[in-house]
């Protein structure tokens, strides 16, 4: 890969570890709003798997040719053949633990910067180490040997830019969403807080009315009429 390959992906890496923290905070701050984390896109999943299927299959073919590799035979000094035995025996370590690892981790969060990054990271480590034996193979090793790490080399190769591409492409969606939610946040920031809602309780009980008397009826005296005196007889 050129150098001017290398500068622009690292200056991407150094943009997503610059928005990841402003990110993370500005989505801590809608997220617990909301309760719910956004989903990741179905075409971005399918893109890394594809990648992640990829680079399995090229860490499979290293272990493997690798193995065959017979640096003890090669036409060269001890020291250059202790060198070559040791980058072999750190590439096979990383390709059995770290690398799945790292792969593990990324399939459970498919948009993590933070575990995107040290994959390639681990990509880029592998392939300086990797490409030393590869050289060195082709220098001092059999026809066989080096086709065959060539072939690896190439796969990693491409794996390593295809990652790269995919970082380039998250950065850039992490800077519109970063974007966004700062927008989102000086939104909310300056529109003023609704006044709170007055209560008016009246705990004054009204006055009772007085209870109406009762009429109270005087009775009749027994053989009382209401008939008018009779008129006296005239003499």
């Amino acid at each position: 890969m050129s150098n001017s390959w290398n500068i622009l992906v690292r200056s991407f890496f150094i943009l997503i570890v610059a928005l990841a923290p402003a990110a993370a905070g500005a989505q801590g701050a809608t997220g617990q709003a909301s309760g719910v984390q956004p989903p990741v896109a179905y075409a971005s999943v399918s893109e890394l798997n594809g990648i992640l299927t990829q680079l399995q299959k090229t860490a499979q073919g290293m272990q493997s040719d690798l193995a065959k590799t017979r640096i003890e035979k090669w036409k060269t000094d001890g020291a250059t053949k202790r060198q070559a035995l040791e980058n072999v025996e750190s590439i096979q370590r990383n390709l059995k633990l770290a690398l799945p690892e790292t792969i593990a981790q990324l399939n459970n969060a498919p948009e993590d910067v933070g575990v995107s990054f040290k994959l390639y990271r681990n990509l880029d480590a592998l392939y300086d180490v990797f490409g030393s034996v590869v050289e060195s193979a082709g220098a001092f090793g059999s026809k066989d040997e080096f086709q065959s790490l060539g072939n690896d080399m190439n796969g990693l190769e491409s794996v390593r830019r295809a990652f790269g591409e995919r970082m380039q492409k998250l950065a850039s969606g992490k800077e519109v969403e970063l974007t966004r939610l700062r927008a989102q946040v000086k939104t909310l920031s300056a529109a003023p807080p609704p006044p709170p809602k007055k209560i008016v309780v009246d705990d004054t009980e009204p006055p009772k009315k007085p209870a109406a008397k009762k009429k109270v009826t005087k009775p009749t005296p027994p053989g009382a009429t209401n008939a008018p005196p009779s008129a006296s007889p005239t003499q």
